[in-house]
């Protein structure tokens, strides 16, 4: 039986190649599409599931507003909330608090040194939290006691050649006094899919030490409740619910933070957030994020795609076959005489069916694993090659091939067996309203999404476009940019700044250099409340530091509105402030000139001596902060060059000798600042290629199914176009006659889907800070484009029915 089935159901396929291919081909691109796209939805939702402990985690968020208004959310926190929360909350089982600790560590023995970014303080208790694998070393004693520091296993490789480096030390240069650090364990290297990048830890102890070393007496590391720079993570103990603990936050701000007689006086109020440690990476887009996080609305929009591709392609295939209805009539009339029941026929026709999907998921699966390394490039996961995905996903969409499977064959299967062979053999048969109307609707529905696709697409391009084209007050093409010195104490650092600067400015492929304390593209984290001493009733709010030279302001092109530069005709200058527009306006000034020689304080006490035009110091996604520029000639976080554009090379390789002649001990880094700026985009860019490249697919399978049902409809009036041309009709009214059923479907769809797709693109739009306005145009483009599609697509077998010889269509008549 299930070779008959098989043999009859190859015939019937084989019968009609162009529509089986166009249905297998259809069903392939969907098939493999949707396979990509959980990929990439699988391996994004599956960041932090790695931590054994991972649900009973929460990352505490900081929220502060200012009479009222919500100044700024932070990813960090106070280092003192952790011990006070375990010591308050029985419900906290533990905690840890991580801070960044960049190193520029070396192996004098081995001569090997690298500047390290990517690692933290960590309290002994991270290493089990966050599922740290040791290969070497107790999680109990590897993080005990100052100077300690565990490494991943291709970091121990990277300084040692291997990883059997337990108790082996690594000499830390910094800026005060050089650290040995004693490695007191290894551990396996920290998957990539985590919200934190880890390649080493430093003992927590470490800092206190230094910091009481530095002055400290009150166990600030431990006790403040004004330094917001930790992540604090916290354990809560099994069956907690984590919406009732994050109530009680409320009160314990209120008391811990809130009380002080500062936050009153200025209306200031924190409070603290729960996010769960496995929503970090999607749902988290806060100030000072350990990396950047991906985007939880563009992976469910990804996700939506990948069905409604695959839905799409199955759309094809009902029209398909019940279009062929009229020519399989027969077949089921004869069937049906010669003795054959209806379930009989169902199953022949499910058969076929069947047929049609596994050919085409043969085809989705090479491709798939062809195009893998390309997509997950694409992605900006060339570290992931091959195919994966989890379990979940991989139910999901067996769930959904076999329901679309049965439901695509269901109904053409019931269509087909239903008919009465009476009515066929008489030749009395046609296509009934009710399958008239249904593929009617679905060609609308599949246009309907084209449209929003198309117009969507053009909206991500134009929101990306607009970020990097946007001015940005600021000039930073041109730049190099050389990573901080760190190996030279404070007291010799300006002995060596100075001559080196002095020789760069010799090289005649450098136009200017300037320090500063951070640049644009990297987010600042030196933050000061302050208040104008003019205005003290509006109370103090945060400003958002630079350190600069004198030439800072110079070499970027930053307008002056009102006042000066630094300038080294006035030693007061130390105690001067810049301040931009952001800043004016929240320190109470009317204008510009009305804030030039006004003071302001956060203890110290500082005058105002320019107001310059507010620039971007990060990409368009976030808002303008307001900014407090400050002189800071001891700055070394970044040297930026700028350089001439002849012969980049050539300079670059001077820049180094003069860089290994001054700072021998450091590491010659460096980026171009554009480059740098640019990559905050990267995401933004790949979400637009990504969903240009699925919408042109899922069009394209539209496609594939009109051209079918045009070319099916046009072989079904082939006699009726014979008879028009007899009768004297042109080529173009022919043309016209066969088209505009089609055409008015794509019209309606247009009708339906400009609304949804104004809806979808503006609640997309909400997530960044500078943004484009959606404009009319955009959806008659996208209209026109898949009116235009339709009828290239519908255009080719109608020109060519209409002319074909009317005696060959009216010859057997």
């Amino acid at each position: 039986m299930i070779l008959n089935y098989f043999t009859i159901g190859m015939r019937n396929l084989l019968k009609r190649k162009g529509y089986t291919a166009l249905n297998i081909l259809g069903l392939a691109i969907g098939i493999a599409c949707c396979l990509l796209i959980f990929q990439y939805v699988s391996y994004e939702r599956s960041y932090d599931t790695f931590q054994a402990k991972s649900p009973q985690i929460v990352r505490l968020r900081l929220d502060q507003s200012k009479q009222g208004k919500l100044m700024w959310q932070s990813a960090t926190s106070y280092p003192g909330i952790g011990p006070a929360l375990k010591r308050d909350y029985p419900e906290v089982e533990n905690y840890c608090r991580l801070i960044d600790d960049e190193l520029l560590l070396s192996n004098d023995a081995k001569h090997i040194k690298f500047s390290e970014t990517k690692g933290y303080y960590a309290d002994p208790s991270a290493i089990n939290m966050l599922d740290v694998q040791l290969l070497s070393g107790s999680a109990a004693s590897a993080l005990k006691g100052p100077n300690k520091i565990i490494v991943s296993q291709s970091m121990a490789k990277k300084y040692f050649g291997t990883d059997d480096v337990l108790g082996k030390t690594l000499l830390a240069r910094g800026t005060r006094a050089n650290e040995t650090f004693q490695i007191g364990g290894v551990f396996k290297d920290y998957p990539s899919n985590s919200h934190l990048i880890l390649d080493y830890m430093v003992s927590y102890a470490t800092l206190v030490s230094e910091l009481a070393g530095g002055g400290d007496k009150t166990d600030l590391a431990n006790t403040a409740f004004n330094w917001y720079d930790f992540y604090t993570y916290i354990l809560l103990k099994p069956g907690t619910d984590a919406q009732q603990f994050q109530a009680k936050l409320s009160g314990f701000t209120d008391k811990y933070i809130n009380k002080t007689d500062y936050r009153k006086a200025n209306n200031i109020k924190d409070r603290l957030y729960t996010i769960p440690f496995r929503d970090i990476h999607l749902l988290s887009n806060y100030n000072q994020e350990a990396e950047v996080n991906g985007s939880g609305s563009a992976v469910n929009f990804m996700f939506l795609i990948g069905f409604i591709i695959l839905a799409i392609a199955w759309i094809n295939y009902i029209n398909l076959s019940t279009a062929r209805s009229v020519e399989r009539a027969k077949e089921v009339g004869v069937r049906k005489v010669l003795g054959a029941a209806k379930s009989t026929l169902i199953r022949l026709f499910m058969f076929e069916n069947m047929l049609v999907n596994f050919m085409a998921i043969v085809i989705a699966a090479i491709a798939v694993v062809t195009l893998t390394p390309w997509f997950n490039s694409l992605m900006g996961r060339e570290s992931a090659p091959d195919f994966s995905m989890s379990a979940k996903y991989w139910l999901i969409f067996s769930g959904m091939f076999l329901a679309g499977t049965l439901l695509s064959g269901l109904y053409p299967a019931f269509i087909l067996s239903g008919y009465q062979p009476v009515a066929v053999l008489k030749g009395a048969f046609k296509n009934t309203s009710g399958g008239l109307l249904l593929r009617k609707s679905l060609i609308v529905v599949q246009f309907s999404i084209s449209v929003i696709l198309i117009a969507g697409t053009i909206i991500v391009y134009q929101q990306v476009s607009f970020m990097r084209s946007q001015k940005l007050g600021v000039d930073i093409n041109q730049t190099l940019v050389l990573n901080g010195v760190q190996s030279i104490s404070d007291s010799l650092y300006l002995n060596s700044l100075q001559p080196f600067k002095a020789d760069l400015l010799k090289n005649k492929g450098i136009k200017s250099m300037t320090v500063s304390t951070s640049v644009m593209g990297k987010e600042i984290y030196w933050t000061n409340s302050y208040q104008s001493l003019d205005h003290k009733e509006l109370g103090s709010g945060t400003l958002y530091r630079l350190g600069v030279d004198y030439d800072f302001l110079s070499q970027f092109k930053i307008k002056l509105l009102s006042g000066r530069d630094f300038s080294k005709d006035f030693p007061t200058d130390k105690k001067a402030a810049i301040i931009n527009e952001n800043a004016m306006v929240q320190l109470g000034f009317k204008n510009p000139d009305d804030a030039i020689g006004r003071k302001i304080s956060n203890g110290d006490t500082m005058t105002v001596i320019g107001v310059i035009q507010s620039f971007h110091h990060l990409g368009l996604q976030k808002p303008i902060d307001p900014q407090l520029i400050t002189l800071r000639l001891d700055a070394r976080q970044a040297y930026s060059i700028k350089l001439q554009t002849a012969d980049l090379t050539n300079t670059i390789a001077s820049v180094k000798t003069t860089w290994d002649k001054y700072f021998p001990n450091d590491p010659f880094n460096y980026f171009f600042l554009d480059d740098q700026f640019n990559t905050q985009y990267k995401s933004d860019q790949q979400f637009g290629k990504v969903f240009t490249l699925f919408a042109s697919l899922a069009i394209l399978i539209a496609c594939f199914g009109l051209l079918g049902l045009s070319a099916y409809n046009i072989l079904q009036r082939t006699k009726e176009v014979g008879i028009r041309k007899v009768l004297g009709a042109s080529t173009k009214s022919v043309v016209y006659i066969l088209s505009k059923d089609f055409m008015t479907l794509v019209v309606i769809s247009f009708v339906i889907s400009a609304p949804i797709s104004w809806l979808v693109m503006h609640n997309w739009l909400q997530g960044f800070a500078y943004r484009i306005n959606i404009s009319l145009w955009v959806f008659a483009a996208a209209d026109i484009i898949s009116v235009a599609i339709a009828l290239c697509t519908i255009s080719f077998q109608a020109i060519k029915a209409a002319l074909t010889n009317p005696v060959r269509s009216l010859r057997s008549e």
